[in-house]
């Protein structure tokens, strides 16, 4: 809201920078880490007192985990929500309708992961929500958000799938792109739900992946910047930088807290919706493909559950010790600290690949 500043910098010339993308995401970043820095204590005593024992610890997991994570509160994916609505709604261009379809995706995703967390939560158990009923409902979801990013976007762009390194290639799927953009969006979801597992394990990686799409949003949005690298201009998507900026923000507040030994954990009520707002952002950029790259942590969590599963149906062997992959690793000796840094460690250096996709053109 407080872009509509700018309507009146003609007669209050200070009022100008917030037309500024750039100003308004720095304000989006301050703003949501100061909401969950100030609400996030009391929320967590919340959540404490209303789930008792907190996340059920698998049991057939690591043992260190029964001991140090039991009775940890969960959830605390509200914590980030609150904090990237908060900050969207005061500093984003609420007219804007890929702010509104960003907002959909992530607290329906949220509101599924919520509902799952709850069940969890009050049945001690790691059934929650069916997988099949989960998977339909967020494929609902990013159907109606697909609808709308295809009707936003400029006609044959919108429908097109565009690849990294060719400056005009680009793939028209027509109607069949809402189920592309649909898998990306219920894929990234999921992705980052299986690499929440170890204390700011998803967060990082998440935040490092928000600031990448976040800086390729005002790119693509912005003309001039869109003709100099060759990438394809969409209208409008530079204002989905201000919600990278509040996921960014939201995203450092609650790491104080989700720091090893964490108060809290996010819960499939952060990780779903994170990852669906980093599906729709790059479905709306027209950088799907390069979310691979970026989101490369995501993918291989997700992957090495897939392999695991398929493998043991087929042969009765496994090929990791445990799955997901980080769990693979704490069984081959590293600690906790060693696996949660070297994983940021490499999403960093995917990161920087993704990104340089943008100049080899």
């Amino acid at each position: 809201m407080l872009q509509w500043l700018a309507e009146f910098h003609a007669s209050f010339p200070a009022f100008n920078v917030f037309r500024y993308i750039t100003f308004r995401t720095g304000g989006a970043v301050v703003t949501a880490l100061l909401f969950v820095f100030l609400f996030g204590p009391g929320m967590i005593s919340t959540l404490r007192l209303k789930q008792g024992k907190g996340q059920p610890i698998r049991t057939d997991g690591p043992q260190s985990h029964l001991l140090t994570k039991k009775g940890t509160p969960t959830m605390g994916g509200l914590m980030i929500l609150s904090g990237i609505v908060v900050a969207t709604l005061l500093w984003a261009n609420l007219s804007n309708p890929y702010v509104w379809v960003v907002l959909l995706v992530t607290l329906g995703f949220g509101l599924i992961g919520f509902y799952d967390d709850y069940l969890k939560v009050t049945k001690q158990t790691h059934n929650g929500l069916s997988g099949k009923a989960r998977l339909g409902i967020e494929a609902v979801i990013a159907g109606v958000a697909m609808v709308i990013i295809m009707t936003a976007g400029k006609p044959g762009l919108s429908t097109s799938v565009a690849f990294p390194f060719f400056k005009d290639l680009l793939l028209n799927l027509g109607m069949f792109f809402a189920i592309f953009g649909m898998f990306v969006i219920v894929a990234a979801g999921n992705a980052v739900n299986l690499t929440d597992g170890l204390d700011g394990l998803a967060i990082v990686p998440v935040m490092i992946a928000a600031g990448s799409f976040g800086f390729i949003a005002y790119l693509a949005g912005n003309v001039v910047f869109a003709d100099y690298l060759q990438i394809h201009y969409v209208a409008g998507v530079g204002e989905l930088a201000v919600v990278c900026g509040a996921l960014m923000g939201a995203g450092l507040g609650f790491l104080w807290f989700n720091a090893p030994p964490a108060q809290v954990f996010m819960g499939d009520t952060g990780s779903l919706a994170l990852g669906g707002l980093l599906g729709t952002v790059a479905v709306a950029t027209k950088h799907e493909i390069v979310l691979a790259v970026i989101g490369g942590l995501f993918v291989l969590e997700a992957v090495s559950v897939i392999v695991q599963v398929v493998s043991f149906k087929l042969t009765g062997k496994r090929v990791f010790k445990m799955a997901p992959i980080h769990h693979h690793f704490e069984q081959l000796g590293w600690t906790e600290p060693q696996v949660v840094i070297r994983f940021w460690i490499v999403a960093v250096v995917l990161a920087l690949a993704g990104l340089a996709t943008l100049k080899l053109r």
